[in-house]
């Protein structure tokens, strides 16, 4: 293969490490500078920019190096619109070492099968934490997001932006929040967020 060897990592959360799969990708043969990843994405994210760039980086003759195929994606559907594409640029598609070869029928099952593990797992993992928050709910212990400012600090920038003395922009960066925040907040006091 005369091609340059292009890798994708990607992890869901940010607490998650990616050097595993980087020194995978390079025990692969995949060069540090191009290695392209994603880091609090999850694989149902279709847009993901570290899976754009790696998509771009590549030409006819080069090769994708994911070191698993849920890297890659979550869903059957996905996965097979990723190959689809990579399989019309002339891209080949490295699974952990092993080539997908979209033309042999074994690989295409082979392949069918591990996208369709992926998707299970996928869909597990969601249903593992709808059903944890729910009965985190029922136990009083999922209240939401915790709020930005403490109810005194709203009152406070509400009292700032009525008197007209600072602008959103001005009460976002004093108060260390963004200015949709600043708009949500006085919206809900009920003033005009102008």
């Amino acid at each position: 293969m005369d091609g340059l060897k292009v890798g994708y990592a990607r992890v869901s959360t940010v607490e998650q490490d990616l050097s595993v799969q980087r020194n995978a990708l390079q025990g692969l043969g995949v060069p540090t500078d191009r290695i392209y990843v994603d880091h609090g994405l999850t694989g149902t994210n279709r847009d993901r920019p570290g899976m754009s760039q790696a998509m771009a980086a590549c030409r006819a003759g080069d090769t994708l190096v994911v070191t698993k195929l849920d890297r890659l994606a979550r869903s059957v559907s996905d996965a097979r619109d990723i190959v689809d594409e990579l399989t019309r640029r002339g891209v080949v598609l490295n699974i952990g070492g092993s080539l997908h070869d979209p033309a042999d029928p074994v690989g295409r099952l082979l392949f069918n099968v591990l996208a369709m593990v992926a998707e299970f797992e996928a869909d597990l993992i969601r249903t593992r934490t709808r059903e944890g928050m729910a009965a985190a709910r029922a136990a009083g212990k999922l209240r939401g997001r915790k709020p930005k400012l403490s109810p005194r600090q709203e009152e406070h920038l509400v009292e700032l932006h009525a008197s007209g003395e600072k602008s959103p922009s001005e009460l976002a960066e004093l108060f260390g929040v963004t200015r949709s925040t600043v708009y949500r907040i006085v919206q809900r006091s009920g003033a005009s967020a102008t």
